[in-house]
């Protein structure tokens, strides 16, 4: 029933800025951790960053001090703010929420090409 919507991606220039967007729609299960993952072309999915409901984070070491994590609790959403964007952050970005009773959530992936 709970369904995770995500915006934001996009082609952008080196060095430049993205703010990707996922909204969890629908009731159900008590939503704990989100987060965001990202698979590379030809690699493994892989996280980028978790937020907990106390708005604890989390990063990759590959992108600490460029990518921001936030929750926004009234509307049941998080961020991803991606500034200083290099080459090696082309992949596909997927939502994700964990839950108290039942399986995890996927969103539908969101690409994201940083390229000249």
């Amino acid at each position: 029933q709970v369904q995770l919507v995500e915006s934001g991606g996009g082609l952008v220039q080196p060095g430049g800025s993205l703010r990707l967007s996922c909204a969890a729609s629908g009731k159900g299960d008590y939503i704990t951790d989100m987060g965001w993952h990202r698979q590379p072309p030809g690699k493994q999915r892989e996280l980028v960053a978790s937020i907990s409901p106390a708005h604890v984070t989390n990063y990759a070491d590959s992108v600490k001090g460029r990518f921001t994590i936030s929750r926004d609790d009234a509307k049941n959403t998080i961020y991803l703010q991606m500034d200083a964007l290099k080459p090696e952050d082309t992949a596909v970005y997927y939502c994700n929420a964990a839950r108290l009773i039942g399986s995890n959530l996927w969103g539908q992936g969101t690409q994201v090409i940083v390229s000249s």
